[in-house]
């Protein structure tokens, strides 16, 4: 096969993997709560309010991220409609566009010389077929969002040392790198300078280049304080209280406080590695053998390995101090992994044409997924406390064919001679599982998760004049699905602190006795949502409804009073 025909398949395969596991799905799956329906409402609040300056939820400040990534998803809404499809497209489109970075950057190290642009496709494919960048692709966060935009800043920093000193291309690559830099900012916050700095610093001082420290820093400040700037003035105007409260309470809380918002130990995301690095966590023994031969290389090979090296490692372990941690937090890491381990495979396999550890690694890889599969059909045909994942068996049948595909072709890998055939392989094995999982959800997790189905069922029966009271988990998909910037938040006021203790939210948040203080006055015209478990637990403390349904043990729950 010649070059160009090779290149042309992997290129194929590659956006085949793309389309099929992150766009033509991607509408499919109802959102879930409490993280989709509150980026998908707070995007539908600035369309139908005409305030793009001040992100609101439910009607009242929500302070907790800047601006970009609610106007990403309210981009989407107006070009695609109100649906899933629209909420969700902005983080898939993140995540394609962080492969063609990746593909980009390896192909300029390693493509060209060689007249061959697979191994550069290859990293393009080990980025987008990590179990994480999937997980997260295909959930409407803000986090994919904010890894494009660093991703974005990383590269062009790169391709700015790469220049000529001085030159116009340097300071044109600096530039963009600054101004991704300020877009990261207005997505998700300060962070956004941290990851940048921690990956493209060590690399000059690696590097030897101690003068461009300062020399090449200016431009990109600039850059990103251009970007930045004007919505950073207008929120201030708007709401003197934001930057205070978003330092603060966002930033510094978050990463020393004791009471941080998902506090975890410094070893938690070293602990979740395997998993989330998943299928290629059984491929980096032999990846290492080849990264370790590239770190020494003196030529554009050996820089973009010594880059990955820290923008994978110095991020990884600044991210593990914080004690606010979330895995999604580790996004950012996942583009110089791919890099390093595409390119770190590619050579160990040109130089030994068959690398036991690679060929273990995908016996590894098979004989995982094969106890998982088997776990699977056990718990599926014995249930677990009465509990089974499918009531349907055509949902049961498609999880085991992705399983089964998904075994084959890495028996598949362990057996071809073709080298970076095998890698193709590997990553591709995850195609048919990846594609399926939109359509089969385990119905408990849909019975907990996703209470779309069950509100929109009684949407006509709830009137403009009517009070809506939800708890706080279920307020967003009350808004969503009803259309409604009112709704009362009862119990714990969570994400809503901030903004329901604001002078136009008084009233806003109930306790048991006011709740029931409210529906007693308005008796004929107050629902009541929430999960059914929370709800239950306050009955006795509210008045008995007039009608009231469930969606299921561990569902959710809808009274009228």
């Amino acid at each position: 096969m010649y070059p160009r025909q090779k290149t042309n398949k992997y290129v194929l395969a590659v956006l085949g993997f793309y389309l099929l596991c992150y766009i033509v799905p991607l509408g499919f799956r109802d959102l879930c709560v409490p993280d989709e329906t509150r980026y998908a409402e707070i995007p539908m609040e600035m369309i139908a309010g005409g305030d793009w300056i001040s992100p609101r939820f439910d009607g009242v400040r929500y302070f907790e991220k800047p601006v970009l990534g609610y106007w990403a998803t309210a981009l989407s809404i107006l070009a695609f409609g109100e649906n899933n499809f629209a909420v969700r497209l902005p983080c898939a489109l993140a995540a394609g566009l962080s492969a063609l970075l990746v593909f980009l950057l390896a192909r300029r190290a390693y493509g060209k010389k060689e007249q061959d642009e697979t191994t550069a496709i290859l990293a393009a494919l080990v980025f987008l077929s990590c179990m994480e960048v999937f997980v997260v692709g295909n959930i409407a966060l803000l986090d994919n969002l904010f890894s494009f935009f660093l991703t974005a800043s990383i590269v062009a920093f790169f391709l700015a040392t790469e220049a000529t000193s001085g030159s116009a291309k340097e300071k044109y690559f600096l530039l963009a790198s600054g101004a991704s830099c300020g877009l990261a900012f207005l997505t998700k916050g300060f962070l956004a300078f941290a990851v940048p700095v921690l990956a493209l610093a060590p690399y000059l001082a690696w590097q030897r280049r101690y003068r461009d420290l300062l020399r090449m820093g200016w431009l990109p400040i600039l850059a990103a304080v251009a970007v930045a700037l004007p919505w950073c003035i207008s929120i201030h105007l708007r709401e003197p209280d934001f930057w205070k409260f978003f330092f603060w309470n966002e930033h510094i809380r978050r990463f020393l406080g004791n009471n941080a918002q998902h506090k975890e130990s410094f070893l938690f995301f070293f602990l979740a590695a395997p998993g989330i690095f998943l299928p290629w966590t059984f491929a980096t023994p032999a990846a290492f053998k080849g990264i370790k031969a590239l770190w020494h290389d003196p030529g554009e090979k050996g820089r973009l390995a010594r880059l990955s090296i820290c923008w994978l490692v110095l991020p990884y372990l600044f991210l593990s101090v914080s004690n606010g941690k979330l895995l999604t937090y580790v996004l950012p890491c996942f583009p110089p992994f791919a890099i390093l381990t595409a390119l770190g495979l590619s050579h160990v396999l040109e130089k030994e044409k068959e690398s036991v550890f690679f060929r273990w690694g995908a016996l590894g890889c098979a004989f995982f997924f094969g106890l998982l599969a088997v776990a699977f059909l056990y718990f599926q045909m014995f249930g677990y406390k009465d509990v089974r994942l499918f009531s349907h068996p055509w949902k049961s049948v498609m999880a085991v064919n992705g399983f089964v595909f998904m075994i084959l072709l890495f028996l598949w890998t362990s057996k071809c001679s073709a080298e970076r055939d095998k890698i193709l392989m590997f990553g591709l094995a995850p195609l048919l599982l990846f594609f399926v999982v939109h359509f089969i959800v385990p119905e408990p997790t849909v019975e907990a998760k996703a209470p779309g189905p069950f509100l929109e069922k009684y949407g006509p029966f709830v009137k403009g004049d009517d009070i809506v009271v939800s708890e706080g988990n279920t307020v967003g998909a009350a808004c969503w699905y009803w259309g409604r910037r009112d709704v009362f938040v009862l119990g714990n006021s969570g994400e809503f602190d901030y903004g329901l203790k604001s002078e136009d939210a008084q009233g806003r948040l109930l306790d048991e006795q006011s709740a029931a203080e409210l529906i007693e006055s308005n008796r004929g015209r107050t629902v009541l949502v929430g999960r059914a478990k929370k709800i239950r637990d306050l009955a006795e403390k509210l008045p008995d409804p007039i009608f009231q349904d469930e969606s299921g043990p561990y569902g959710y729950l809808f009274r009228r009073y």
